[in-house]
């Protein structure tokens, strides 16, 4: 087999999905109509969530996250080394600034260690070229690496501790769940686990629409955050 015949992806398409998608096509429904808010209720419910937006991929999910949480120009946002591009640049689409952490070179996530001694290098004066003294740094995006979650318990207690919301880039993380301990319940990526956990339904992923993507919440505002600004949160 030649490198150029090894597939980049096969997705599990069959009878079924090409008949709903045929559904849809002679419904004249092709954007928002009520296949699209089926599949936001279900996912919600899938992943614990009470409010889920369909957009078109996660990277758009990411950037009206960001939007939402209304993350200021020159703002500090903590992003892992290891990563997909759409993670940084959604914080530069507003201006602010992607502080790299390292990554944890057996989980491949986001190093917490790592980030608490960048927060303590901050507050020492021991700034990188991109910041000044007086940078807040306002939020963090960790991201689950190959389905592999990163500890959100720990996470979350530290960003409460430092003052910063948690954007979670969950492209990899649908159905994943984890738990803090032994004995301790299960939890599932989406289930309160950030501000707003943001996954993709991109061709090689767990579930596919082709492209796609989806935004969850715990917090009304930001699902209903669309209907006050002149870019709609539903693409």
């Amino acid at each position: 087999m030649t490198i150029e015949s090894v597939p980049f992806f096969r997705p599990s398409v069959g009878d079924s999905e090409i008949d709903q998608v045929a559904t849809v096509l002679r419904s004249g429904w092709l954007t928002t109509g009520p296949r699209v808010r089926q599949f936001e209720e279900e996912f919600a419910a899938a992943v614990g969530a009470r409010h889920a937006v369909a957009v078109n991929s996660c990277t758009a999910a990411l950037h009206l996250a960001v939007e939402a949480l209304q993350l200021p120009a020159g703002a500090g946002v903590l992003t892992p080394t290891m990563t997909f591009a759409a993670t940084g640049e959604v914080i530069r689409y507003m201006g602010a600034i992607p502080i790299l952490v390292d990554c944890d070179p057996v989980t491949l996530n986001m190093d917490l260690t790592d980030a608490e001694r960048k927060m303590a290098s901050l507050r020492g004066g021991r700034l990188p070229p991109t910041i000044s003294a007086d940078t807040p740094i306002v939020g963090i995006i960790p991201v689950h690496v190959g389905g592999l979650l990163m500890d959100m318990h720990g996470l979350q207690s530290w960003a409460r501790r430092e003052g910063m919301w948690i954007v979670e880039d969950a492209a990899h993380a649908f159905p994943a769940a984890s738990r803090s301990g032994k004995g301790a319940p299960w939890r599932r990526c989406g289930e309160a686990t950030a501000a707003v956990s943001c996954f993709s339904f991109y061709a090689n992923k767990t579930i596919t629409t082709g492209e796609g993507g989806m935004a969850v919440t715990d917090q009304e505002p930001l699902a209903g955050w669309n209907c006050a600004r002149p870019t709609s949160f539903r693409g």
